[in-house]
């Protein structure tokens, strides 16, 4: 009987299993941030305990960093210690640091990738919910609370249970205007926030086959959102064709073999899976969630669902997040008026998020339609990483996105969860290319959240409300 990637991978990085019935797991990438270490070195510290293996663990800055500024000592004292804790921590223990001062920093999901740490087979974790990211290579990524982190540290092991593995295939070509961003939302839709607790989501199917490596890294990280610990991607030619001279990656006689390797771990075509579930690309329209979960979403030709859509269970949210949101059932999506636009995060902060909307911008000008944000509605374009900014600017993007409107600024995790100067402010409605659209998730308790992709939210900014970017992409025609 064939095996999985999930299951082929955990059996190589077992240690042993332990008399609670979890499994003691090799981590091979442990990959850090200010946010959930400094008290994770505490605690080592207090026990007298080093770090096991410090060439395996990575760290950056990306959560509490401005990205108006890089200046030090930052405006906000609790940001500016943990920074310095996690500069000290990284020093005393000789972890690579990605720093600011170096221009080296980014979000850590989309550091890893870019820089080789993140490859096939690899078992990775991170004190961070998105670790799930990494999986888009063929790896068992997952997030782990503070607690774990130290563990890691000093053992460069953790203890965890095994998922079953549910295979997610989208079948057919996405339709023009339909992103990455608007497949994870609409899989979170139909199998339900809570849809994917006890499993490792392997996508798969010809939508799949046909993605970059940046947008299977967009699906992968909003697994965590529909519940799943994992969600991965078999390895092939676009992984290894990504991978290929990035820094830390095999050269020479080693690819070769870390090629084979990355084969081999390729779930088998008789491998068993806990269920299968297919979606026809067909189906799938650009995504809008009305909630305050990313389930709760609707194709932006579609209207707020009422309450008959629901279970019993899930009435009580949903009437609430009718009342946070300020929405009606049987109104459209479409129309909802913005204050805010924000492309960015761990989910949408790629060069080819940034692409898009660079070229729906240029395209509609080439049409000689005049393209700018909206009066009342500010703007904020904010890169993964400064590699990123770096290519942004080496293409002109920036200046394309500041010509139409667009505030763009220094890499971090800016306006996603607000832990830095970026937030919304009072009851501001964003539209987001974020994964989380939580109460009070971006800085204000009264703060209303609208996740779409990248395009649409430049097709919000520059209408003033939730707009269908297929119309946009037809007008340039």
């Amino acid at each position: 009987m064939g095996k999985t990637l999930y299951e082929k991978v955990f059996d190589l990085h077992t240690v042993r299993q332990l008399p609670s019935g979890q499994y003691q797991l090799f981590i091979g990438l442990h990959l850090i941030h200010e946010v959930t270490t400094p008290q994770a070195f505490s605690m080592l510290e207090e026990r007298g305990l080093g770090v096991a293996y410090p060439q395996r663990t990575f760290a950056t800055v990306d959560h509490i960093i401005p990205t108006h500024s890089l200046l030090r000592p930052f405006k906000d004292t609790q940001a500016e210690a943990m920074l310095s804790a996690l500069e000290s921590n990284v020093k005393q223990h000789g972890i690579r640091f990605f720093s600011q001062e170096r221009q080296e920093n980014g979000i850590v999901h989309v550091l890893g990738p870019e820089r080789g740490l993140t490859q096939p087979g690899m078992t990775i974790c991170c004190g961070d919910s998105h670790t799930s990211t990494h999986g888009a290579f063929g790896a068992l990524a997952f997030g782990i609370g503070t607690s774990q982190v130290r563990d890691v540290l000093a053992t460069q092991t953790l203890a965890v249970s095994k998922l079953k593995v549910r295979r997610v295939e989208v079948n057919g070509k996405l339709g023009p205007g339909v992103y990455a961003k608007d497949v994870a939302l609409f899989i979170i839709n139909r199998l339900g926030v809570q849809g994917g607790v006890g499993y490792a989501y392997e996508f798969a199917g010809d939508v799949f086959d046909a993605f970059s490596m940046e947008e299977r890294m967009t699906v992968c990280n909003m697994s965590i959102e529909g519940g799943a610990r994992v969600g991965y991607v078999n390895p092939d030619q676009t992984t290894y064709d990504y991978l290929e001279g990035r820094d830390a990656v095999p050269q020479g006689n080693a690819w070769e073999k870390a090629i084979a390797y990355w084969e081999s771990i390729k779930s088998d075509a008789d491998a068993q899976y806990a269920d299968v579930v297919r979606f026809d690309a067909a189906e799938i329209e650009p995504v809008v969630t009305w909630g305050i979960t990313p389930g709760q979403s609707v194709a932006v030709t579609g209207t707020i669902p009422g309450l008959e859509a629901f279970t019993e269970s899930e009435r009580g949210n949903v009437s609430q997040a009718y009342d946070y949101m300020r929405l009606e059932a049987g109104n459209p999506i479409a129309g909802v008026q913005i204050d805010v636009a924000f492309i960015g995060s761990c989910t949408n902060a790629r060069i080819s998020d940034f692409q898009v909307v660079a070229e729906l911008i240029e395209a509609r000008r080439n049409a000689g339609h005049p393209v700018h944000v909206a009066p009342h509605v500010r703007a904020l374009a904010v890169p993964g990483s400064q590699a990123v900014k770096a290519e942004i600017i080496r293409r002109g993007y920036d200046r394309i996105l500041k010509s139409s409107g667009f505030e763009f600024r220094e890499p971090g995790c800016s306006m996603c969860l607000a832990m830095n100067p970026d937030r919304l402010h009072g009851d501001q409605v964003c539209a987001s290319s974020s994964n989380r659209n939580f109460k009070g998730r971006q800085g204000s308790p009264e703060g209303r959240t609208l996740l779409m992709s990248p395009a649409m939210v430049a097709a919000a900014a520059f209408k003033g409300e939730v707009t269908d970017v297929r119309s946009f992409l037809e007008a340039n025609q």
